[in-house]
């Protein structure tokens, strides 16, 4: 039960960071060291000054928050006592997300890859020691966590301000410790751009209750097959971080180098590749529908239901694809306030009201279908007609 909050710090670190990438890229491909330096430290700072009032929140009132979300004295008792430790790591959490996106935007994926990835090898083997070791429980997870965010965000501060780290290698960027850390006018533009982020994150992840609501009125069986459905889709849309945060940095040299040409040709390009991946998953994947759903039920009279929902995700994932290949540039331009109506609409206006239909008419399971398609093709074709129309490129000229 504490995973949704610990949730809400991606989605509030996540929607700065993804300004930062923007911004970052923009600065590194017109070769402006100094204020791609402040732009990073702003984006810390602002972080921060998101993140420290939750993590205060989190230590003191956690049974206040769990209880709000959970039933059950014991599961509730566990998930008080993990956000309660964990909280400790939720500043060092979202910088964590400052610091790979700036890696990210001045074109160097791999060494955020590389820490992170570090990062949860460590967490796993802290928590072997501390749940097995010495029978910590929930407590030890939690520590881990907190451990294992402390050192990546190390291991970030370090080489960002000496400009690499050993073995690791050289950082494309540096970050000097003598520099001047805030800069206002910076601020403003990151909030204009983050804050859509934010607020599309938020949206996203606010909806899992109203949903999970409404799925649960169809009976347990539903519920275990959407649920099913959601984690296929969350696997099968792995390709879309790297490709949209790909799009975002290339696109963002070119504009910061002033060649808006340049740009919607990596835009362009990015988007194709990105459609063409997922439709290559999910037609590969789609006959293997009901070996699939074996993996997670073994019911024979729930086992049709998985399926069906299964092929469903399958298909749905493929307006991914077009989302955050359009999503991509819009980051990279500061345009991001469609990529936030975008979720509203597909969620709010179209996934949830569909999904209740479906319980209130005859619709049944088929609105629940048809839900599931309509969460994800709604909000690409409001952010692939946002950069079809090319205002994106006209935005970035204001950053």
């Amino acid at each position: 039960f504490a995973a949704p909050f610990w949730e809400l710090v991606f989605a509030l670190g996540g929607g700065v960071a993804g300004g930062t990438i923007g911004m970052v890229s923009q600065r590194y491909g017109a070769d402006a060291e100094r204020e791609l330096a402040v732009t990073v430290t702003t984006s810390a700072a602002v972080v921060l000054g998101l993140t420290l009032p939750l993590m205060a929140a989190y230590w003191v009132i956690p049974g206040l928050l769990v209880d709000l979300v959970g039933t059950g004295s014991e599961a509730v008792g566990y998930g008080v006592e993990y956000l309660r430790v964990v909280a400790l790591g939720v500043p060092f959490a979202a910088l964590n997300l400052i610091a790979s996106r700036t890696l990210v935007g001045a074109d160097d994926a791999w060494t955020p890859m590389l820490l992170r990835a570090g990062g949860a090898v460590v967490n796993i083997a802290l928590n072997a020691v501390f749940i097995f070791g010495f029978g910590l429980g929930v407590v030890g997870a939690a520590l881990g966590t907190v451990i294992a965010n402390v050192l990546v965000t190390a291991g970030f501060a370090v080489g960002l301000a000496r400009g690499g780290l050993p073995i690791i290698g050289a950082f494309p960027v540096r970050i000097p410790v003598s520099r001047p850390f805030l800069d206002r006018g910076l601020g403003r533009d990151l909030a204009k751009t983050g804050t859509p982020l934010v607020g599309a994150n938020l949206a996203r992840t606010g909806a899992q209750f109203p949903r999970l609501f409404i799925v649960g009125l169809f009976g347990p069986g539903v519920v275990s097959a959407y649920v099913v459905a959601l984690r296929v889709r969350a696997l099968l849309d792995t390709p879309n971080w790297g490709l949209s945060l790909a799009s975002s940095s290339l696109v963002g040299q070119a504009l910061g180098d002033g060649n808006e040409a340049e740009a919607t040709v990596w835009a362009q390009t990015v988007l194709r590749l990105s459609v063409g991946v997922y439709i290559v998953v999910a037609a590969t994947l789609l006959p293997f529908s009901r070996g699939i759903a074996r993996l997670f039920v073994s019911d024979p009279t729930v086992l049709p239901l998985v399926t069906v929902f299964v092929a469903v995700a399958c298909a749905s994932v493929v307006f991914r694809g077009v989302d955050g290949g359009s999503t991509g540039p819009l980051r990279a331009s500061g345009d991001t306030r469609w990529p936030f109506y975008s979720q509203l609409a597909g969620m709010y206006l179209f996934a949830l009201p569909l999904a209740y239909l479906g319980y209130v008419t005859p619709l049944g399971e088929v609105a629940l279908y048809a839900s599931l398609v309509v969460e994800t093709a709604v909000p690409a074709a409001v952010t692939y007609y946002r950069f079809r129309s090319g205002t994106w490129r006209v935005v970035s000229r204001s950053y």
